[in-house]
């Protein structure tokens, strides 16, 4: 699936992933449990660093639509999720409000979550469309900064299919709470009880065939470290709160990625995709499949509890459904 650049063995391959894998875990772990250094984070270092990409590393910061629409719209996430979380007060007669409890605000996550899937899905059918080749050709391709070898094909199309269902099987917006503070975990989390294991590995599929398909030179870390990580962390130590992991460690990843762009594309750590037509093919239609699997399942779950995912929530009567409510305020 990958070659790693000349000069990089296996075994540094893998510690390097790991680095990358790590580092990813243990930033969404200090924003996620320290109020203001997740302000600090999400707020004040993109700000910083878009002075930075603008001027100083304009000629080397990636400068394309889509990693500018992905860097801002997961840290546009991560905004709003943290106000979601923290943002609260009193009232003049002694009652207290919550943005979490605003039916209006908890459509965000939803929205966000669907226009970063739409970014990706309307790039794999841009690169379908634009790089097929019949002879199973990668084009090598070098603009805005970037550094891409592009080989389109019916994978694209399956995955952008994909794509599409993934966003109509997200359930139960208005379910979206706020972890209770314990003196083990201060976190207050953003929990999505009806977003459960069984949507969130075919996102990651999908996610990870779009990575393959879209940007193969990035895709060892992009792909695998980058979802790896969230995911790890909602069934581990942030339980039921994967959304904000994951736009967490997007926005990290995608800042880090402006910021040193050499990383990726040209010094010893590079890993490069085969771009293999049958490696491509099973990665998008895994991807599919899983995708096709929930749809039905949702289908038969609102056909079996006449309940409507989109007003309610669809899996209340499953065990993990049940043990993220738990863990609410």
């Amino acid at each position: 699936m990958y070659v790693f650049s000349e000069g990089m063995s296996t075994i540094l391959g893998l510690l390097v992933w790991l680095a990358v894998f790590g580092a990813l875990f243990g930033f969404n772990e200090l924003g996620r449990r320290f109020k203001w250094v997740g302000f600090c984070m999400f707020v004040v270092l993109p700000a910083f660093l878009t002075v930075l990409w603008l001027t100083v590393l304009k000629d080397t910061a990636y400068m394309d639509w889509f990693h500018l629409a992905k860097v801002y719209s997961s840290d546009a996430g991560c905004i709003g999720f943290w106000l979601i979380r923290h943002l609260a007060g009193k009232r003049k007669d002694g009652t207290i409000w919550a943005l979490a409890d605003n039916k209006i605000a908890l459509c965000f996550p939803p929205f966000i979550l669907a226009i970063n899937i739409l970014e990706a899905v309307s790039r794999d059918f841009q690169v379908g469309s634009l790089y097929a080749n019949a002879q199973g050709i990668a084009t090598h391709l070098v603009e805005n900064n970037q550094v891409q070898d592009l080989l389109g094909g019916p994978w694209n199309i399956m995955n952008g299919i994909a794509g599409l269902l993934n966003i109509v099987t997200i359930t139960g917006w208005f379910g979206i709470t706020v972890r209770r503070q314990t003196k083990s975990d201060g976190s207050k989390d953003m929990l999505w009880p009806d977003m459960l294991w069984f949507w969130i590995i075919p996102y990651d599929l999908w996610n990870f065939a779009y990575t393959y398909n879209c940007i193969p030179n990035h895709s060892y870390y992009a792909g695998l470290a980058l979802l790896i990580a969230p995911t790890v962390c909602a069934f581990t130590v942030g339980k039921g709160a994967w959304l904000q992991h994951r736009a967490q460690t997007l926005a990290i990843w995608c800042m880090f990625a402006q910021t040193f762009p050499q990383f990726l594309d040209s010094s010893v750590f590079t890993v490069k995709s085969t771009n293999n037509p049958t490696v491509l093919f099973i990665v998008s239609f895994l991807a599919l499949a899983s995708n096709v699997a929930i749809f039905a399942y949702m289908i038969y779950k609102i056909a079996k509890t006449k309940r409507n995912p989109y007003k309610g929530e669809l899996f209340v009567d499953n065990l993990g459904y049940k043990a993220v409510k738990a863990l609410a305020e």
